[in-house]
């Protein structure tokens, strides 16, 4: 544990898109306890902090980009329906209304709070409020265009908007990616200060570490009772006292956050105490709930008698979207099927000449409700690969469990490890998907085994399992058991149609780095 008298450690450098001081001071941030200890107050303390300086340039440069994404939109809309200008009839409207789009489109984005730091760079958020804003544009509109008698060009209307909604998506898009690839270095990102206990905290640094593009890093920690946390210190993490010294360790560390990990010392009265005396610090509090990987449209916050209370709905597993879910799935496995029939018929072929054996491997999987089938890959090991297993064993370094992954695996074909590379041999599982069987998104279809499914592992059965999934875009082979049964189950936690669809996009990508491949 670093001592509260002893610690100097540097605040963290960040590459800016500029600087700026903050003072902090005020109120102690300690929080009060029923032993006694009293909030020490702190003295005003100027700090180097890039964090609101670059989200003030990432906000710039989000605002840049919708309004050069609507002038576009407006001048190609323009283009499109009248053509080139005529020095007779150069329609002066339409150009002042392609000239003006921006500070409407900016403006509806601003009334969406689509420019809200906490929504950029991360989430779903940003792109559900800028696809709202859209659709408030284009029914403004449509109810002026009715209400005032306007003759407003449908045509110009119908390339506008849409092409200002698309080019403003994919220009966010992009410049998140930029600032993804960024943090995975190390900029633009927020110090926590974590206040709880060291085993939860250490969870939380763990998850925080694999996961940047988050934007967050923990600097510091503050547990009951100040004593070290074996725990925290493997990760790294300094123990800069207990939850008294919160004062001390934020200007320690130039904390931008506090995250309040569930803890019981850590009471409503506390939680108050402190957010008092962080208000107008600039530093963000951030309260995380004893419940893990749910999110979304499952979570709503009630006050009941004063208390913001966390509505958890049930997970929808059932009723009209799984009934879409499997419609959509068994659409899209047969109309891969007829559009990719000539390249798994080139694969069946190349596997038959180049290595003796059947072209299709078949294996027992645990499904659906813990129901068995059948699943189909192409086979790229030697015949009888699995009677070699037993002697590679001890090669089973990046897997435990259920799991059974070697990296170089010696009974893999040279053609087969291009087909592990690339995904194809997954390929012969849309057979499945249009049989029922599997969905083309969900949890890893594990091999079936002697010993049953614990709670946690069982209950990633009540979906299908999928072609890909969270596993597939977070590590594949890389990853070990308990790590794939938390994703697995996040999935189930959180599924909805949107995640799906964006699990799909993102899987082009992690099939195209080859990660975790083997």
């Amino acid at each position: 544990m670093v001592g509260p008298r002893d610690a100097h450690a540097p605040a963290p450098q960040d590459e800016q898109w500029g600087e700026c001081t903050r003072g902090r001071g005020g109120q102690g941030v300690s929080v009060a306890r029923s032993d006694g200890i009293r909030p020490i107050p702190i003295q005003p303390v100027v700090v180097r902090s890039s964090r609101r300086s670059w989200e003030r340039g990432y906000v710039r440069a989000v605002i840049g980009i919708d309004a050069i994404a609507s002038l576009v939109a407006g001048v190609t809309a323009y283009d499109v329906r009248f053509g080139e200008p005529s020095a007779q009839d150069p329609r002066w409207e339409y150009i002042a209304l392609s000239a003006g789009l921006p500070l409407v489109w900016l403006a509806a984005m601003t009334a969406a709070r689509a420019y809200e730091a906490r929504f950029l760079s991360v989430g779903f958020e940003e792109f559900r409020r800028v696809l709202a804003a859209a659709v408030v544009v284009i029914a403004t509109v449509a109810t002026a265009s009715w209400a005032t008698k306007a003759q407003i060009a449908r045509g110009y209307v119908l390339v506008a908007l849409p092409m200002a909604a698309a080019l403003t998506l994919l220009g966010r898009y992009l410049v998140r990616k930029w600032v993804h690839r960024r943090r995975r270095r190390g900029f633009f990102m927020s110090d926590v200060l974590l206040v709880g206990h060291g085993r939860t905290g250490a969870e939380l640094a763990r998850q925080m570490r694999g996961d940047t593009h988050h934007g967050m890093r923990i600097v510091g920690a503050c547990v009951p009772g100040g004593e070290g946390s074996t725990d925290l210190t493997t990760l790294g993490v300094p123990v800069l006292g207990g939850l008294e010294d919160v004062d001390f360790a934020l200007r320690v560390t130039s904390a931008d956050a506090v995250a309040v990990l569930p803890c019981p010392e850590m009471d409503g009265r506390a939680l108050r105490m402190l957010s008092w005396s962080l208000a107008k610090s600039g530093i963000d509090l951030l309260v995380a709930p004893a419940l893990i990987d749910v999110a979304g449209p499952r979570i709503a916050i009630r006050p009941v008698c004063g208390l913001p209370l966390l509505h958890v709905d049930e997970p929808q597993l059932a009723g009209g979207r799984r009934v879409a879910k499997a419609l959509l799935d068994r659409l899209v496995a047969l109309t891969a099927l007829i559009v990719l029939a000539p390249l798994l018929v080139a694969i069946a072929l190349a596997i038959r000449l180049s290595s003796p054996g059947p072209a299709i491997f078949r294996q027992t999987r645990t499904g659906w409700q813990g129901r068995e089938f059948t699943m189909w890959k192409f086979r790229t090991m030697v015949r009888d690969a699995e009677m070699l297993r037993p002697g590679l064993q001890e090669l089973n370094r990046h897997a435990t469990g259920e799991l059974f992954k070697v990296p170089v695996d010696p009974r893999v074909t040279g053609l087969g490890r291009w087909l592990r590379r690339t995904s194809l041999d997954e390929l012969p599982q849309l057979v499945n998907v249009l049989r029922g069987q599997m969905s083309l998104v969900g949890p890893r279809p594990l091999p079936v085994t002697d010993r049953p499914y614990d709670g946690e592992a069982r209950r990633r059965l009540f979906v299908k399992p999928g072609l890909t999934g969270l596993w597939q875009i977070s590590g594949r082979s890389d990853l070990d058991w308990e790590e794939s049964v938390r994703l697995d189950l996040r999935y189930v936690e959180q599924w909805s149609l949107a995640l799906d669809a964006l699990i799909i996009w993102k899987t082009i990508f992690a099939v195209l780095k080859s990660h975790g491949a083997y």
